[in-house]
Parts: C-alpha cells; structure tokens; sequence
C-alpha cells in the first residue's frame, strides 16, 4: 500500500514518530478565508488528526482571487465557507475528521470547542477576534499560532501560554496597522507566505521539536523585498491583564465584544442578535420584500438596493454600506 505520507516522514524532524504525533492533533482553525483556507489544506495534507473550522461568512467571487478551498460554484451557491471548505477538504484527506460551524466567532462559541483542541490557528481578519483568543489562548493553556496579511505584507507569531508574550504584550512595541485589504488590497503571496511560516510553527508543536520553534514575530514585505525579526522577549509584562501575575482575560466578557462591525474589504456591516433564524420561516416573509435566494444555512434578500443575508444563528450581514447606523435601520425595518 502506498503511504501518502512517505515523503513528509523522509523529513528527519518529523519521521515515522514524528507522524504518528501529528495524526493524534486536534487544531482549531478560527476563520476560513484566505489564511484559514491555505493553513488548512496544508493542515489536512499533512494528516493530522481532527480540524474543527468556525467561520461566519459565506463565499463571494472576491475571494476567489486568494481563498484556494473555494470555486465559482460555491459562489453561485452562497455556500458558507466553513462548509464548502469542509466539502473539500474531505475530498483531499477523508482520513481526517473535519467538524465545521457556520457561527461568529465569540468567547460564548469558541468555549464549547475547545475540548481536546491541541492548537488555536489564528486565521483571522478582526484585530478584536485575535485578542479574544489571545484571551481563550491563555485561560485555556492552549497554544495560539496569529497570522495577518494585507497589500503584499504579512506578520507571524506564536504564543505559548506561560511562556512567551501575549498579544496584549506586543502592542506597545509594534507599529499599529491601520490599512485593510479594503483600502490597499491584498496579493495571494502575501497569504501563502504567512500560512508557510503558520503551519510550519504547528508541525513543529506537533512533533515536540521546541529548540526549532520561533521565538520572534516574523514581519515581511514581499513587494519590496524586506524580511523581519523582531526579538520580543522583553516585552512580556507581569501586569499583563491576560499573561501577567494576576490574569482578568478581559476580552472574555460580554461588554468588550463587537456586536456589529464592518467587515473588512467588503462595503458590508454585520450585526449579531440573540435571535435564532428559521431559515425557511424567514424565506417566505421576505418573499414580499425582494428577490430572495436561499439554502439550508442563510437566507438572502435585495432590499432598496441593499443585499441581506441572515443566517440561522442570528447574524445578518447587510451588504451595500459601512455605516452602522444604516445597517440597523435596515435590520429592524426587516425584522422588527
């Protein structure tokens, strides 16, 4: 019989043992657009043992440019990412277990999955998604593996509980960034490269190889050739509120959680409720209001120029604006 996996275990640091050890790993991948696409594709091919996704948005033609699970079809389909990737990456490994979860990304939600999780995968595009889960990330004692990419730049840090800084830490030694793939785009590159130097990091957790771990964040800019490794030991602090002596993990509390946002390189608000959606129910009172597309995960309507999609576990993204404020007026005049 052929092993799939020969040419990965002829790589010494990993190897027969190696292999074994990473087929036992749990990996929870937070987002699954282009970061979240690449990780885990590279994930599933080099067989690990279970990949639970959570993603809360569905597949657009803008995507297809970086996101590499997804197709035209998907598209047509308005298939939740979280799904479609699932779809496909069964077809690439159905060895490995894949849960996937139409759902935002909150404390609330990510608790409940993190039994038995060996490592968080940040695949991100919300700065504060990334520090509830550096918040998860150290209440939990899991390793959390961030990664973020815009234009043809892109940064990459592992955080070891207990041991190294917190994201919380690094914010006051790194430059903020303010510019989105909405307003400087982004190049497939830029994705590819920091999902290498993510997955790399998780194999070498996997397979315990931790002299071989990176200590420092990685920063690069593929464009204009420049490469970056920033030492941030020193910037661990004992009054850190989620690493320090005294934790508080505020980012866990309800108050500090976004409950609606515009989302990044897209003219679109989302708004979370704490009402659940019956799809169909829903379908046929918006049959008076617009066109309406459905599938079994989200409903959507046009509405006075506007695209809505609602999907079952409360959400709605209104697409057309980046004003909150029209995106509820928009909300409630639909659904009271």
């Amino acid at each position: 019989m052929i092993d799939r996996y020969s040419r990965q275990k002829q790589f010494k640091p990993i190897g027969d043992a190696g292999q074994k050890k990473i087929s036992e790993k749990h990996v929870l991948m937070v987002g699954c657009g282009a970061l979240g696409s690449a990780n885990a594709e590279m994930l599933v091919r080099a067989g690990i043992g279970k990949l639970t996704i959570i993603d809360r948005d569905y597949v657009e033609y803008s995507n297809l440019q970086r996101q590499t699970l997804f197709t035209e079809q998907d598209c047509l389909d308005q298939i939740p990412k979280a799904v479609a990737a699932k779809n496909r990456l069964h077809a690439i490994n159905s060895m490995v277990k894949i849960d996937a979860y139409v759902m935002d990304a909150t404390s609330e939600s990510l608790f409940p999955l993190l039994d038995n999780v060996d490592l968080i995968m940040d695949a991100t595009d919300n700065f504060d998604i990334r520090l509830t889960l550096n918040d998860l990330t150290h209440k939990s004692n899991i390793p959390l593996i961030m990664g973020s990419c815009v234009g043809s730049m892109g940064m990459s840090y592992t955080i070891l509980p207990n041991e190294t800084p917190c994201l919380q830490c690094l914010l006051d030694i790194t430059p903020a960034m303010n510019a989105t793939c909405d307003s400087v785009g982004i190049i497939s590159p830029a994705v590819q490269m920091v999902a290498a130097h993510q997955t790399t990091e998780a194999l070498k957790l996997f397979v315990e190889d931790t002299e071989a771990l990176r200590t420092k964040l990685v920063t690069f800019d593929l464009w204009n050739n420049q490469y970056h490794m920033i030492n941030v030991a020193r910037a661990k602090k004992d009054t850190c509120p989620t690493c320090g002596n005294e934790p508080s993990y505020p980012h866990l509390n309800y108050e500090f959680q976004t409950k609606s946002e515009v989302l990044c390189g897209r003219n679109t608000v989302q708004i979370r409720s704490n009402r659940a959606y019956e799809i169909e129910t829903l379908a046929g009172r918006l049959q008076t209001v617009g066109p309406v597309k459905t599938n079994p995960y989200l409903v959507s309507v046009e509405y006075k120029g506007y695209r809505i999609v609602f999907f079952r576990d409360g959400r709605a993204l209104i697409h057309g604006t980046n004003s909150k404020e029209i995106a509820k007026t928009i909300y409630y005049q639909l659904v009271g």
